[in-house]
């Protein structure tokens, strides 16, 4: 099994940039398809972006272009490089991971929650405007 530990929210003027960490901790010989999700209070999980073991990378819509994943493997961290950053991007974010390669859609990683089983606590990221 392998332990996920997010680190690196804040809060950060609109426009602005933040990196988000996963440190993957225990079973990292294996393969796993990594993502990274946000959710705000009274609403569900959004999926920001996914990694296959491969390093194939899918994005949501509305973080395409601003955000890049992408995994050290040396260090087995796993990143999120945000850019641009606006208000609507406030959220606490998580790390998420399920053993093998991806399930996915249109031929880039699905991000859908109910294929994680493995997630970190959280980090909060706040935008202010």
């Amino acid at each position: 099994q392998v332990q996920l530990e997010e680190s690196g929210g804040g809060s950060v003027q609109a426009g602005g940039s933040l990196r988000l960490s996963c440190v993957v901790s225990g079973r990292t010989s294996y393969p796993y398809c990594m993502a990274w999700f946000r959710q705000t209070p009274g609403k569900g999980r959004e999926g920001v972006a996914g990694r296959d073991p491969e390093g194939s990378a899918s994005y949501a819509v509305s973080v395409k272009g601003r955000f890049t994943i992408s995994k050290d493997n040396v260090d087995n961290t796993l990143y999120l490089q945000m850019s641009s950053l606006k208000p609507e991007d406030t959220a606490m974010y998580y790390c998420a991971a399920y053993l093998g390669t991806c399930y996915v859609r249109g031929g880039l990683p699905r991000l859908d929650d109910d294929d994680f089983n493995l997630w970190g606590q959280g980090t909060q990221v706040t935008v202010a405007s």
